[in-house]
């Protein structure tokens, strides 16, 4: 084929399909074996219609038996994009001759695919690709050979099975495999059987499996305990638009301020996990040289330094004035139990405007703390300009806690580019310590939710669009308009989010939920843990509130990512027969995998339930008596399902 050019700048620049229906495809042909190790998209100069949603590429030595080495789609801009393909098999680098491009979803949903500019890159020395070639022919054929022992053996041709083993000296599996095969099937040896399993387990064997599991949500209330005296003062009261942090080492959460449906805070607690206690530690911080009472502001811990930062709140209009209106900004000395104010106006300093509803990140490695979005308070009616009564929403800041200095780093943009972001309040943002990634998600822009999910480099400055916001992938991310609130797992590379209750007076009574969700970093993909917004419904008599929280907004959720569990505090619960009511109910969540010991019971349930099916065709009295013994106690009775087919097989032979 002809070298590609790129002309992003020529509309008549591309490969076409006829239609816009799979399957259409490309097939490249390289002039020889290589190991193709990327691959490039060039696009139009403008966003793209035609641009490929979703498309997957297959690579092989001939046309008829060719790999998946790639499934992903392109952004709808006009940059370049350069993906990895799959080129190895057990670490070992296999060649290509051929490369198919399978376009699956165009942008615009009724357009043809076009593909504008394609760049293959890898590696095509003979002396290197020969001996890949030489490998993978090899383990082409050792394949088959195992696919021919696999059907053998299913199909018990034991002495074609012997023979062909033999000769190629080929193993069909692990050992374990093999082994587990032979006592089960061959023998019928369920005791060693059982045996086996459980070495397997104790050797590790089933941590891979366990890894690949869905998470299941474990919620629990938690009752603190009382301390000596007035029993009112031992925990926070009910209140929403408070802030939380937790000071991991320690196993201490902080909370600060929130409004209690009549008037504003300005009281400190801490919670010890260890003493499972509330402890008040300002019953009113701007006595003691701290903030105000207010809400809807934001706090961040430096850990490190064990300090703790808050910006920050909400005015009413009928109280705001150009003195009320400045900024301040205040850091917590949590060893001395002292506040400094560092600003009396951050705008001042060249840092936001006073906001609310903005998220806050610290970044104790470089000691710097980023601030983005939150709506600008202004004093109605003091501008004749008509735009002064539209919202406006601060940017992208950084505050260098060393020298005590701001940093503009975005602007609030109405654009699209791919540099730009765009300010909204009740958003997400979380900060990666690990590949150092600020991720922002979600919020409203004045009537609109946006949905669009991007990451900020701190250190090279740059915005990479995750998702633009107009992706349909059928409903498997978290919804827009639903409180959400966010923590991150740097060790786990998770973004976890809990949607509550939806800000739209409107809608709320029909959208009442909670649902959890998880972001897999490194696999670019979201799951939805659970949802409960049929449980109330169909089940009226079952009380929510016992299993787990009721759906709410204004409430904090915090993370403490060294022992994996999740704090939550406090909220509105928008019921609109009392508009002034907030919650002070306190809460941990844990997401739990399957353990090694639930494992090992299930593979022996499976094994004992094989074994008593045995026993009832030859001897249903003895078959009866294991079933009661034996089996019953390997029986999950919280597994609906488990408990219903030992009651089954109980009753029937009985």
């Amino acid at each position: 084929m002809n070298i590609l050019v790129d002309k992003p700048n020529d509309q008549s620049s591309r490969w076409s399909s006829e239609s816009n229906y799979p399957p259409q495809y490309l097939i490249l042909k390289l002039e020889r074996p290589a190991i193709v190790q990327n691959i490039t998209f060039g696009k139009y100069e403008k966003t793209h219609v035609c641009n490929l949603k979703k498309f997957k590429v297959f690579g092989g030595m001939n046309e008829e038996n060719m790999t998946e080495l790639l499934s992903s789609g392109l952004k709808n801009d006009y940059n370049k994009e350069t993906f990895t393909l799959k080129h190895k098999i057990d670490e070992q680098m296999f060649p290509c001759r051929f490369i198919k491009i399978v376009p699956l979803l165009s942008w615009g949903p009724s357009f043809n695919f076009s593909i504008w500019y394609v760049e293959l890159s890898g590696i095509d020395d003979p002396d290197v690709v020969q001996p890949c070639l030489n490998w993978y022919s090899k383990y082409r054929e050792q394949e088959a050979i195992r696919l021919c022992l696999k059907h053998f053996r299913q199909h018990n041709y034991t002495e074609a099975f012997e023979s062909l083993q033999k000769k190629t000296k080929i193993a069909l599996e692990h050992p374990m495999l093999t082994d587990l095969h032979d006592k089960l099937v061959l023998k019928g040896d369920f005791d060693a059987c059982e045996e086996l399993i459980e070495k397997a387990v104790n050797d590790g064997l089933f941590n891979q499996y366990i890894s690949q599991q869905e998470y299941k949500p474990r919620w629990s209330q938690i009752i603190p305990k009382s301390t000596k005296g007035d029993g009112e003062d031992n925990r926070p009261g009910m209140r929403g638009g408070h802030q939380m942090v937790i000071d991991v080492q320690t196993e201490t959460v902080y909370l600060f301020g929130g409004w209690d449906g009549t008037q504003d805070l300005a009281d400190c607690w801490t919670y010890s996990v260890k003493e499972n206690q509330w402890t008040c530690i300002s019953r009113d911080t701007e006595k003691e040289n701290g903030p105000s009472a207010r809400s809807c502001h934001k706090m961040c811990i430096d850990i490190q330094r064990r300090q703790i930062y808050t910006l920050g709140r909400y005015l009413d209009s009928s109280v705001r004035n150009s003195k009320s209106l400045k900024s301040d900004f205040y850091r917590y000395d949590i060893d001395t139990n002292t506040w400094m104010l560092l600003s009396e106006d951050t705008a001042a300093d060249g840092g936001p405007k006073l906001v609310f509803d903005h998220q806050m990140c610290m970044d104790s490695e470089k000691h710097m703390i980023y601030t983005f979005g939150g709506r600008i308070l202004t004093c109605n009616g003091s501008v004749d300009d008509s735009r002064a009564s539209e919202p406006q929403f601060s940017g992208l800041f950084a505050f260098n806690c060393q020298c005590q200095t701001w940093k503009l780093l975005r602007e609030d943009s109405c654009n699209a580019g791919p540099e730009d972001i765009q300010s909204r309040i009740g958003h997400c943002m979380l900060f990666h310590s690990k590949n150092r990634c600020l991720y922002v998600f979600g919020g409203q822009r004045s009537k609109t939710y946006l949905n669009d999910f991007f990451s900020y480099d701190v250190d090279s400055d740059h915005v990479d669009i995750i998702s633009d916001g107009t992706k349909k992938d059928s409903g498997m991310v978290p919804m827009t308009g639903f409180t959400q609130r966010a923590t991150i797992d740097p060790e786990l590379n998770e973004i976890h989010v809990l949607s509550g209750l939806s800000k739209d007076k409107e809608k709320r009574e029909e959208n009442v939920r909670n649902s959890f969700w998880i972001y897999d970093i490194v696999r670019n993909s979201w799951s939805c843990v659970y949802k409960n917004d049929q449980a109330a419904k169909d089940n009226p008599s079952k009380s929510l509130q016992e299993e787990e929280p009721c759906p709410r907004f204004a409430h904090q959720l915090v993370y403490d990512e060294l022992h994996k569990v999740h704090y939550l505090f406090g909220g509105n619960p928008g019921k609109s027969c009392s508009p002034k009511m907030r919650l002070d109910d306190f809460w941990s969540l844990k997401l739990c995998r399957p353990s090694k010991d639930y494992l090992l019971r299930h593979c022996k349930y499976l094994i004992r339930k094989h074994r008593f099916e045995e026993k009832a065709q030859m001897d249903p009295l003895s078959a009866l008596k294991y079933l009661q013994n034996d089996l019953y106690i390997t029986v999950d009775h919280s597994d609906p399902e488990e408990t219903k087919e030992v009651k089954v097989a109980i009753n029937f032979r009985n």
